[in-house]
């Protein structure tokens, strides 16, 4: 029999050594203090779970079982399932004792107490495929199947709530989870003389899983009919284009827009990025590195959610300086809101001024929606009925960002873009941004028209928006005492998610926009001091943004909420500025190095496909981490082994997306909404493509503004 105290502290140990990875603060004891070595002897002397499970239920018996399960329930009498899995139980050890197969399987199958719980070695996960291949018929009418179960040991929750002893069990698929968690709580009593909250089950039933799977409901049979409808028009295009079209611009429109041929000319091409000066080639490279930034953040938090045997190490890892570059991976981001205001307002007022300042509100929001929604359309039924039926595994649905049943509840908020607002169940949680962008997007043409027509005095009206949105967001979290770094209740929704508390890049981006149009053309001739004031001004205000809290994170402290609500309000207003330089100095020749990286030609491709690919990023990483099977070793790394991975079938998804759905419904939109485009001489209407800029569709989705006066924008 266990010591109760000391195996108590050692799993405490555990728990209290691996919290700190999920910022919460450890307890101020020592190994020595929490754990003796007679702690270890008994752990170890511990035969396997299974072997222990048979030994303890040996003589169960169904009334014995009963008892147990309905034991507020004195009248209770067995049912037919109790019958059943005692009888399956009883064919089992009956097998186990004579040596067959499946039986020996099934005990093979278990999870054990992990070995290294000192080091935050918390899970097993057994054998999941062994455990649900196990299929033994006893009569003509049934079989024994295999149930795989992830049983959880809720220990401290009171220190951590997040983190808990997790092993595999398997046992008949006719035992259900109320079964398993009734005789593993016994079992555990015994063993380790460990009393366990009643009200916490060991067991639950979303941790069960067997052989068998749901037939294929009717939204599923919907999507994959839809998706090879999709792909019969994109093959059947292409033959013809490939196979009968010999000059490609007599090509038919319809056959055109499906045409995965015609379509990969554009998503390939490459445009010289000396044509013309007007054209803001650095937003490529700014693009697709924010882009690169958040999928790479988003494989940390799935690896740091994933099985791993050594989470003490995410201590040490949350208090270096490179964690920094993820813990705040958000600001990708500002960056994706600044670009977007900025190129809105450079595509937006040039266009203006060639229809003198005529602005067809209702045609530019129309346009909008129908250049985002097919892709996000198609995403939502994507992840609630596709993903499921592309893999199994004991952690599958179990490290995804979302629940994406969700989906079935809240699918029309984000089709109409307020979900953000609307619902705390937000479906395929990263399309937050779609709807902050939107909002703001909406608010736009208002901003544009009283730029046009009132110019300094409007972008002024516009600077004191955004400091009034700043001063709110800061009166937010002092007054009501709202933390990001501490979660409060509603924290994400209330400053996170919300367009008003997000404006701020954005505005900045629409000022900068505004400067840039105002001295178009215009070259500023800097002297060497005031360039390199220039450059350490920007990194200054960068790197404060990413290592300004890093002594809280080196003590595992918490800032007061006043520090965090300078630290979050100011962030958000330095780091748009900061890029302000950058764009500013490859404009105008002073980027160097730093111009001819984020101006090459080669981003231009994957900052096509970036909305597509930011989109199902999560797909593909979700994928990866529900397939494991095995425990994992946390390390910058395997996390980088994974990311590159995770980002290379991210492209080749978002590309099978571009060519199926974003690019032909990209251009049946420009068929069923033709506009009118002003006459321009051709030296002016050179100079009008040429600034056509495609914004940046984020990593949180960056959807390009479309030119003000309604025409289509030729950014893809």
């Amino acid at each position: 029999m266990v010591n109760i105290r000391l195996t108590t502290q050692l799993l405490l140990m555990s728990l209290a050594l691996a919290s700190a990875s999920f910022g919460l603060k450890p307890p101020k004891a020592s190994l020595l203090d929490l754990v003796s070595p007679q702690t270890f002897h008994t752990i170890s002397g511990l035969r396997r779970l299974p072997v222990e499970f048979l030994n303890h239920y040996q003589n169960l018996t169904i009334f014995k079982l009963a008892q147990d399960l309905y034991r507020d329930q004195d009248t209770r009498l067995p049912s037919a399932d109790d019958l059943q899995c005692l009888a399956d139980l009883q064919a089992l050890a009956k097998d186990v004792s004579t040596a067959k197969v499946w039986a020996l399987k099934m005990i093979d199958s278990w999870g054990t107490l992990p070995s290294g719980i000192l080091y935050g070695n918390l899970i097993d996960l057994g054998n999941f495929d062994e455990c649900l291949g196990i299929e033994h018929s006893v009569t003509t009418s049934h079989s024994v199947q295999g149930k795989y179960c992830l049983a959880r040991i809720a220990l401290a929750p009171s220190i951590s709530p997040f983190l808990s002893l997790k092993t595999a069990i398997c046992l008949p698929a006719s035992c259900s989870a109320a079964h398993m968690d009734t005789m593993l709580r016994k079992l555990l009593q015994n063993l380790l003389n460990l009393e366990l909250n009643p009200e916490v089950p060991l067991v639950r039933d979303d941790t069960c899983k067997t052989a068998d799977r749901e037939p294929y409901d009717g939204l599923t049979i919907f999507t994959i009919v839809v998706l090879s409808i999709l792909a019969t028009l994109m093959a059947l295009a292409t033959l013809y284009d490939y196979l009968l079209c010999q000059d490609k611009k007599s090509l038919n429109v319809w056959i055109k827009a499906f045409s995965a041929r015609a379509n990969c000319r554009v998503l390939f091409r490459l445009v010289d990025t000396r044509s013309n000066p007007n054209v803001i080639d650095c937003i490529h490279g700014i693009r697709c590195l924010s882009f690169i930034w958040v999928v790479y953040g988003h494989v940390y938090l799935v690896y740091v959610f994933g099985p791993n045997m050594n989470y003490v190490d995410l201590d040490k890892w949350r208090k270096s300086a490179y964690s920094m570059l993820l813990q705040h991976a958000a600001y990708s981001v500002d960056t994706f809101f600044f670009l977007s205001g900025l190129l809105m307002v450079v595509i937006a007022l040039r266009a203006m001024e060639r229809t003198k300042g005529k602005l067809n509100v209702p045609l530019m929001y129309l346009h909008r929606y129908l250049r985002l929604t097919p892709v996000l359309a198609l995403a939502i039924i994507v992840y609630m009925k596709i993903l499921p039926l592309m893999g199994d595994g004991p952690l599958f649905g179990k490290v995804n960002f979302d629940e994406y049943s969700k989906c079935e509840r809240t699918w029309y908020w984000t089709l109409l873009y307020v979900q953000n607002y609307a619902t705390h169940e937000i479906c395929i949680g990263h399309s937050w941004y779609l709807a902050v962008d939107m909002q703001l997007y909406i608010i736009a043409p208002l901003l544009l028209i009283a730029l046009f027509k009132w110019k300094r005095k409007a972008a002024a009206a516009i600077f004191v928006i955004m400091l009034i949105l700043a001063a709110c967001l800061f009166s937010m979290m002092v007054i009501k005492n709202i933390s990001l770094i501490a979660p409060t209740h509603d924290a994400m929704k209330k400053i996170y998610f919300s367009a008003h508390t997000r404006a701020s890049p954005y505005l900045i981006g629409i000022l900068f926009g505004y400067f840039l149009h105002v001295h178009r053309g215009k070259s500023f001739k800097l002297n060497p001091l005031a360039i390199l004031l220039g450059w350490l001004i920007s990194l200054a205000l960068l790197f404060t943004c990413l290592f300004s809290v890093f002594g809280y994170a080196k003590t595992s402290d918490t800032p007061p909420i006043l520090e965090e609500a300078f630290y979050l309000t100011f962030t958000r207003i330095a780091w748009p500025l900061g890029l302000c330089w950058v764009v500013f100095a490859c404009v105008q020749g002073y980027g160097g190095l730093a111009n001819s990286f984020l101006s090459s030609p080669l981003w231009q491709p994957l900052s096509k496909l970036s909305y597509s690919a930011y989109i199902f990023h999560v797909f593909i990483e979700s994928l990866t981490g529900g397939l494991t099977r095995t425990n994992t070793w946390f390390s910058d790394y395997q996390v980088m082994l994974r990311f590159w991975g995770d980002f290379g079938f991210t492209l080749l998804l978002a590309f099978v997306v571009y060519i199926l759905v974003e690019a032909p419904f990209g251009n049946l939109e420009s068929l069923w909404l033709p506009t009118k485009k002003p006459h321009l001489p051709a030296a002016e209407q050179s100079k009008a493509k040429s600034v056509e800029c495609k914004p940046p569709v984020p990593p949180l989705r960056n959807k390009l503004p479309l030119p003000e006066d309604g025409s289509r924008s030729s950014l893809k």
